[in-house]
């Protein structure tokens, strides 16, 4: 099944390179970097505010451990944001595609 994995970085530049690498491995079939977003949230104590990008990746569920264990290796934040949403239903030829790609040895 294909699903979409919300994820957050510091900045544009560590999305892409993330997502870079979560394409170059087969782990996602696309990485979108959104852009600039405004988060609230606890940490340390404290409400923190802050600017990240959002970015969200394509992929299938199978794939979904091997993306969480390859961005927290290449992420800079201490617990990065990696969420993981089903698509329920969409265009055939888009779901495929996702399938196909992410099977492909690199």
């Amino acid at each position: 099944m294909a699903v979409i994995v919300y994820m957050t970085a510091p900045n544009p530049e560590e999305a892409e390179r993330i997502g870079r690498t979560l394409v170059e491995r087969r782990l996602a079939a696309c990485v979108n970097v959104l852009g600039s977003i405004r988060s609230i949230y606890h940490w340390a104590g404290d409400i923190q505010t802050e600017t990240e990008t959002a970015f969200i990746a394509k992929t299938t569920d199978a794939l979904v451990p091997a993306l969480t264990e390859a961005v927290l290796e290449l992420h800079p934040y201490e617990v990065p944001c990696v969420a993981t949403l089903p698509i329920t239903g969409g265009s055939a030829a888009f779901l495929g595609w996702i399938d196909e790609v992410t099977r492909k040895e690199p």
